[in-house]
């Protein structure tokens, strides 16, 4: 969704992405490798625990509006799977 967020918004040319998103991306991803529910993490709106420090909670939030819509037309699969398990939870 970052991608798509930094394709969309800071029209970045090819696959790659500003630095400022790459930015996100890495701190994105260092949060879920340290996520203390590992393999079983809720979605991040449901989540008890939130392990995003405010500033990039909003960035995040801001991406995942952004890119959401557009992910269910660019891979229909991953954003039903990703809804369901919000639901579920």
């Amino acid at each position: 969704m970052i991608r798509l967020f930094c394709k969309g918004r800071h029209h970045s040319a090819g696959a790659g992405v500003c630095a400022q998103c790459s930015e996100l991306e890495s701190y994105a991803l260092a949060r879920l490798r340290k996520c203390r529910y590992g393999e079983a993490k809720p979605v991040c709106k449901t989540c008890a625990t939130h392990c995003y420090q405010p500033e990039y909670r909003e960035r995040i939030r801001e991406a995942m509006r952004y890119g959401g819509p557009r992910m269910l037309l660019r891979h229909p699969v991953l954003s039903i799977l990703h809804l369901l398990r919000g639901a579920v939870r």
